[in-house]
């Protein structure tokens, strides 16, 4: 992990994200890397947005056209098809991520085009506004109870974390969105009983959260290394983060729209490079799952 932890560092390649593994024999469960901790896992950290909630699938078609309007407000040549390709990538490129990296970003963009940015706090308000604008019915359905929980969930999310806490698991939730949000989602899907460990998200001090900060309290807390910890996420920053604190990270390469049970191969082939060990779709087979991983 980053010595400083709170830096999220970007996306790093470090194996060859066109391997194909082995699958479990009549699964989805694709098999990277044979992990080393069989069995000793105590401690699961999940990631929340895509690996867990589908509230909030769809953000990047409000986060990018937000930044090409204020990318074509500095007068640039560009046309507002190539603006939205160089935003996309960028956003791709920091997606797992504090959602302020982006922002930055869009700020350095702006300065390179000659234009005078806003405080990137500023943008993130904006961006956060319009994705609620968006979102804001999902949520109201799951309140009222109109939406079941599982309209909104990645399929097997449940049954996988009750499963794990009947296996005498201590379960973490730590996401890039801000933790208020995280923490109202989570009880708006039913999720908040599971994570005795606690729920942690992004502060308005970028060095305040990471989820490496939140790996090293699990280990200084409860006295133990990597070979006792689990995670699962649709991100490059906790497939790292997992890999380098001696962990086992699962790639979940959620089809958010479709919920297919197939991976998307953009997550796949990206965190396969960020170092998953094992690369699922979804929790469907969560029993399947979790029977190679503990042994039993």
């Amino acid at each position: 992990m980053s010595s400083n932890l709170g830096e999220e560092a970007d996306y790093q390649q470090i194996q060859d994200p066109s391997i194909s593994g082995e699958f479990l024999p009549g699964s989805s469960i694709e098999i990277i890397r044979a992990p080393a901790n069989f069995g000793n896992y105590r401690h699961v950290l999940f990631d929340f947005d895509g690996t867990l909630s589908l509230i909030r699938e769809g953000w990047p078609e409000v986060m990018v056209p937000m930044m090409v309007e204020f990318l074509l407000a500095t007068g640039t040549e560009e046309t507002e098809e190539e603006l939205s390709e160089i935003a996309m990538d960028f956003v791709m490129r920091l997606t797992g991520k504090q959602t302020l990296y982006q922002m930055l970003q869009l700020s350095e963009e702006i300065n390179k085009r000659g234009g005078t940015p806003k405080d990137p706090l500023e943008y993130k308000q904006i961006y956060h506004e319009r994705l609620m604008a968006r979102i804001s019915r999902r949520r109201d359905a799951l309140a009222s109870g109109e939406s079941p929980a599982e309209e909104f969930l990645v399929p097997g999310s449940i049954d996988v974390l009750k499963d794990l806490v009947n296996r005498g698991c201590r379960c973490y939730l730590a996401s890039g969105t801000d933790e208020i949000y995280v923490l109202e989602e989570a009880a708006l899907l039913g999720l908040r009983e599971y994570f005795e460990g606690g729920i942690y998200g992004a502060q308005t001090d970028l060095m305040a959260f990471s989820k490496a900060m939140v790996i090293q309290r699990i280990f200084e807390e409860n006295h133990v290394d990597g070979t006792q910890l689990l995670g699962f996420g649709d991100g490059y920053v906790e497939i790292e983060n997992v890999r380098a604190a001696g962990g086992t990270p699962v790639a979940v390469a959620s089809d958010e729209r479709n919920r297919s049970g197939k991976p998307d191969a953009w997550k796949r082939k990206r965190l396969v490079g960020a170092g998953a060990d094992l690369v699922i779709p979804d929790f469907r087979e969560s029993k399947t799952l979790l029977t190679y991983l503990f042994g039993n």
